[in-house]
């Protein structure tokens, strides 16, 4: 990938990003003129994907996040519902949101791993279950309002 200014950009693990998600994140990242990502595998191809907007990726596990992590910079902005790829993110000096709109912190990224491994363990004994919930208006407006908060602060109204 091509960076062509030093201007941050978005990328998204659009692999599991609601549709709802994506439609915020495109009109916010055209009024604010600031180049968006999505990345998803190729499970999840569309012909109607715009390429200057889309990079489909292999399929594999991790590769979606190795192909973030590989291609973001410092001030970039990650959304994510991956956990771990938030932690690896924000190692590298680059912010990241949840699709719900929360925004992942250093302060507590040890914290949200740690009840990651707990819910995966559970899972394993089967005692948890039914993957996360769907998304709400209420999770839509937070997001969009956060990362529009985010922008202002992040990219000016250029």
């Amino acid at each position: 990938m091509d960076r062509q200014s030093e201007n941050v950009m978005l990328f998204i693990d659009a692999d599991a990003c609601p549709k709802e998600i994506r439609e915020v994140i495109e009109r916010l990242a055209a009024a604010y003129n600031i180049h968006c990502q999505f990345v998803a595998s190729y499970q999840h191809f569309s012909l109607n994907a715009d390429k200057r907007y889309w990079t489909f990726i292999d399929d594999g596990r991790e590769a979606v996040d190795l192909f973030i992590l590989n291609n973001v910079q410092k001030g970039d902005l990650v959304i994510t519902q991956d956990i771990g790829l938030a932690s690896l993110a924000l190692s590298k000096g680059v912010y990241a949101f949840s699709t719900r709109g929360t925004e992942y912190r250093e302060e507590n990224i040890d914290t949200s791993l740690s009840f990651r491994y707990l819910y995966q363990v559970e899972r394993k004994k089967g005692r948890y279950g039914g993957g996360p919930k769907k998304i709400t208006s209420q999770d839509i407006e937070r997001f969009s309002v956060n990362l529009n908060k985010f922008l202002i602060r992040h990219a000016g109204n250029e």
